[in-house]
């Protein structure tokens, strides 16, 4: 696939060779070209200077014909416009751009635009650090958009089934483990009990409501 990302600071160049080492097609633009150094020597994608609200850079970097695409710059207000020309005028399907402040996140995600908020995934990781939170295994992916969780059945799930637990686009059950080496993959109509472990993928916005379901949960872990 091939993707279009628009800065190339600490994220954009972390995701650049993240995809790039997937073996996507990968094209950087930045208006510093000295940015592109954090690249490093490995990088085998794209690199093109200039602004990534000039629809003409844009073109030129390859947006008519991208699969995704990524709006990281250091400016709110760049991002976004970044985004609008390419859900717009190259008619990209995947589009996320970075939004400090959180009010115009939900106001463009209203419009369309996929955005990802640091402020707000990170205030709330930290708070369910505070609050010990009941999964063990924090570990955030996918450019912070995802958390993979790990959580103990205690009573307020234990008699669910999964799909009673899942979210559609939210909250996805991958693995239930059951004592030493039963670990299965999750079904819907699964049953879980008391002291089943299980693996998850879980939104941001969706991290309270997961943690509904898990608070009467412990940190004893399950021998693998």
């Amino acid at each position: 696939m091939r993707f279009l990302i628009v800065g190339c600071g600490r994220v954009g160049s972390a995701l650049a060779k993240l995809l790039d080492a997937d073996g996507h097609e990968v094209i950087v633009v930045d208006e510093n070209p000295n940015a592109f150094k954090r690249l490093g020597q490995k990088f085998c994608g794209h690199m093109v200077v200039g602004t990534g609200i000039d629809s003409e850079v844009l073109k030129n970097a390859g947006a008519e014909s991208a699969d995704g695409f990524v709006a990281v710059t250091d400016g709110d207000n760049r991002n976004i416009m970044a985004a609008l020309i390419a859900q717009r005028i190259f008619d990209i399907k995947r589009i996320v751009a970075r939004i400090y402040d959180p009010p115009r996140g939900q106001m463009y995600r209203e419009l369309g635009v996929e955005t990802v908020c640091p402020t707000t995934v990170g205030a709330k990781l930290i708070r369910d650090r505070l609050v010990d939170a009941p999964w063990n295994g924090l570990q955030p992916f996918d450019f912070g958009r995802l958390t993979a969780l790990s959580a103990t059945v205690g009573n307020e799930a234990a008699g669910r089934r999964v799909c009673e637990i899942e979210s559609r686009g939210r909250i996805r059950i991958g693995a239930i483990r059951r004592g030493p080496g039963k670990a299965v993959v999750a079904t819907d109509d699964a049953v879980l009990e008391r002291g089943d472990e299980v693996q998850a993928v879980v939104s941001p916005d969706a991290i309270s409501d997961f943690a509904k379901f898990f608070k009467e949960a412990t940190r004893s872990e399950v021998p693998a």
